[in-house]
């Protein structure tokens, strides 16, 4: 009994804080090289072994905590933090296990999938991307820490920075896009937002950066599946955007499930420590993905053991789910096959983050139950969604400008998607509450006010099949599938639409058509929705398509028949009344493209920055020529190339200029361009440059964006846009992975997409 007292009374002095006691104010303790080394030296192997330890709590029932099967584990010291738990009632219950009951007293980290906002929801991370303002997009992190940490989550699995250029990836949609240049400022700004470049306040969390790597390049577009690619495109393509995290000090990284040169990235050595840590200095934490030691099994790199020390010598810190760090690594460190020093390591970066957050000052700092109900989902935060999520639509058409729409006369509001509160906050929004959702039906009758009248009818259901409408609408993202004929749901959209002065049809995805593990074939949108969409049309009612979607579709046939479409993505919680804001013009559209939609499917993967080939299409028409690189059943370009959108008003670019038609690596070169806004509109436009490098050591791209900025302009208001150019602009990893500029001819090109065809030219010399 003595003996225990005393290790109790050691513990407690070691932390300097009484675990007994909820804390109210934080306790000074010694410096985190030091903290961490006493602490270390304190542990056992097996408590050392639980630091790396981070299982799924199941989301406990507040009360049951103590009774739960990993209660023990936690006591024991077997934890070293849990995720998908939520509420500060659960995560103060938790917490108490792990700061009361275990010997050494560390609390626990806990993290969450916050990846476009709380419970105040953002659009999806694609659709956020389409903003192209950092200043926003930085905004929807800070509220989204700020109301995550209010209930408790320290730790948010976010921002995915993985580039993908193949839509048929379902996760496309959890990223932001096609271009490593965006992607990294993206990258930067979500970082800076969840960190707040101060861990120690209670409204920061920690980010985590995944997936590493390559994870949006799997063959087929087919979620998990094999990556191939050379270490060249690797660095000049797919890498920025992580190193941009790193660089901005994200605290984690995520490994990622598929394979890098042939081994999985959870236990690649050369990813993990090589690249990340030796080259790019990352000082945080590596976490597994959900499992994915486990799944290096069927990979084939041996057993379970084998996998786990496989991950622990690549340099991975914390296995998620599968415990293979807490049930095998002592067994191979008997067997010499991992040493207790890397061990060490991978527990004191665990203790440092825990360290950073200041749980060991106050482990209750993230359980202040007044910040729990006045913080979270508030009207402000609203606010600002709704403002943000207005930003990030994509005006696709708008024939004979028919939009915006009069807020007078009769609107037909047709589709599955009219009403469909529980998909508008999209994939990935697990903190979402079901029912605060604004619906397009919702958001159009607030917004057009009382002089509108507005019908509705559902007029199909998302899909004829009823099996895939049920895999497309998971995690209680129903559409409240209509039992009635396709003909009795046609009949009633007819006679809707057929009262109204103009129809909006609202079709596409639902929510979980994009996502993880949704991976599609067959991107256009689903035949149910395609037949209402065409017997709509031929009404003769002029017909405005709100898009759904979570990645670029294939609508070569809607674009072709349908005079104006709104791309919305799922634009969050207040999705409703964003959308009706841009329909009818409160908020002039500006969204542009980050991901380049195809024409078909066969164009796959399609993106802007490819290469030439030695036989390139030589007309501009899209004719089929023998012998050259291109379809005999379709043309090369895309429908919708990167960076486009349209607004309400018209932008003239012209009198593009540069300061010099030479520099030197130590100079800098100065773009200008006049860009006026001929319509009838005030608008914003961003005005993007892209340069070519004409002549390289290795192939280069046709074009790279390399700046971009985005103005507001009133009607008929001319201002001039200056870009500066360095050396760093230029720079590109050569074939012995140096990281150079070299001398030569360059193009840029400045205008409203990556077609832009205002050019300037200069040569760089030595």
């Amino acid at each position: 009994m003595k003996n225990k007292v005393v290790l109790l009374f050691l513990g407690c002095a070691l932390l300097g804080y009484s675990q007994n006691k909820e804390s109210k104010n934080s306790v000074k303790i010694k410096p985190k090289a030091e903290f961490v080394a006493e602490l270390l030296s304190k542990m056992t192997l097996d408590e050392k072994l639980g630091q790396l330890n981070l299982p799924s709590s199941g989301d406990f029932t507040t009360g049951l905590a103590k009774s739960s099967d990993i209660s023990k584990k936690i006591s024991e010291g077997k934890v070293g933090g849990l995720f998908n738990i939520k509420s500060v009632e659960k995560i103060r219950e938790v917490q108490k296990l792990a700061v009361e009951n275990s010997r050494l007293k560390i609390p626990l980290i806990f993290g969450m999938d916050v990846i476009h906002g709380y419970e105040t929801t953002f659009p999806i991370p694609l659709g956020l991307s389409c903003t192209w303002d950092m200043n926003l997009i930085e905004r929807s992190a800070q509220i989204a820490a700020q109301e995550a940490s209010a209930d408790g989550i320290n730790w948010t699995f976010s921002p995915m920075v993985d580039i993908s250029r193949d839509p048929r990836w379902g996760r496309i949609s959890e990223g932001s896009g096609e271009d490593p240049y965006l992607g990294s400022q993206i990258a930067k700004a979500m970082v800076n937002g969840y960190q707040q470049h101060d861990l120690s306040k209670n409204t920061s969390i920690l980010a985590c950066v995944k997936h590493f790597a390559l994870y949006g390049a799997p063959e087929a577009g087919r979620d998990y599946n094999t990556v191939d690619m050379s270490h060249i495109r690797m660095f000049n393509d797919y890498f920025p955007p992580y190193k941009a995290a790193v660089d901005a000090g994200v605290g984690s990284v995520m490994a990622s499930f598929n394979e890098v040169d042939g081994i999985p990235a959870t236990g690649n050595k050369w990813l993990m420590t090589d690249v990340l840590r030796k080259q790019w200095g990352f000082k945080g934490f590596v976490v597994t993905d959900f499992t994915g030691i486990n799944e290096m099994i069927d990979h084939g790199m041996g057993d379970l053991q084998a996998a786990s020390a496989l991950a622990m010598n690549a340099g991975v810190e914390m296995d998620m789910v599968g415990e293979g760090f807490l049930t095998t690594l002592k067994k191979s460190i008997d067997e010499k096959k991992v040493t207790i020093e890397r061990i060490d390591v991978a527990v004191r970066l665990i203790l440092e983050a825990k360290y950073d957050l200041g749980l060991f000052e106050d482990p209750y700092k993230y359980c202040d139950i007044k910040r729990a109900k006045t913080d979270i989902f508030t009207s402000n935060n609203r606010i600002e969604a709704r403002k943000i999520a207005a930003q990030s639509l994509v005006l696709l058409k708008n024939q004979n400008q028919l939009l915006p729409l009069k807020k007078s006369g009769t609107i037909a509001l047709i589709g599955p998607l009219a009403e469909a509160e529980e998909n508008m906050s999209g994939t990935w929004s697990v903190a979402t509450k079901k029912g605060t959702s604004v619906t397009l039906l919702n958001g159009i009758k607030e917004v057009a006010g009382k002089s509108v009248k507005v019908l509705y009818a559902k007029g199909s259901n998302l899909d004829y099949d009823e099996t895939f409408e049920t895999n497309a609408t998971m995690f209680g993202k129903t559409l409240h599938r209509d039992a009635r004929s396709k003909e009795e749901l046609l009949s009633e959209a007819l006679k809707v639409a057929n009262q109204s002065d103009i129809i909006v049809a609202a079709l596409g995805e639902s929510a979980e058509m994009s996502g993880e593990s949704s991976s599609r074939t067959n991107l256009e949108i689903p035949q149910a929705q395609k037949d209402l969409l065409n017997a709509l049309l031929k009404t003769g009612k002029p017909v405005v398509l709100v898009l759904f979607d979570g990645r670029p579709l294939v609508i070569q046939d809607e674009n072709n028949t349908v005079p104006a479409i709104l791309n919305v993505w799922f634009a969050g919680t207040e999705a409703g009344y964003a959308i009706a804001d841009v329909l009818f013009g409160d908020v002039n559209p500006s969204g542009k493209l980050t991901a380049t939609f195809p024409r078909s499917v066969g164009q796959l993967p399609i993106y802007y920055a490819h290469k030439n080939t030695g036989r390139p299409l030589s007309n501009t028409e899209g004719k089929f020529e023998k012998f050259r690189s291109n379809y005999i059943d379709e043309r090369n370009e895309p429908l919708f190339p990167f960076g486009f959108g349209l607004s309400y008003t018209s932008f003239d670019y012209s009198n593009i200029k540069i300061s010099s038609d030479k520099m030197n690596v130590n100079e800098k070169l100065k773009v200008t361009v006049e860009v006026t806004n001929t319509g009838n509109f005030e608008g914003k436009e961003t005005v993007q440059l892209y340069i070519r490098d004409l002549v390289g050591s290795v192939t280069r791209p046709v074009r790279e964006l390399k700046g971009f900025q985005k103005v507001n302009l009133k009607k008929g208001e001319k201002q001039t846009v200056t870009f500066e150019i360095t050396v760093e602009d230029l720079k590109f990893y050569n074939t012995d992975l140096q990281f150079v500029a070299e001398p030569g001819q360059f193009d840029v090109f400045v205008g409203g997409n990556s077609n832009a065809d205002k050019k300037v030219s200069f040569e760089l010399t030595k």
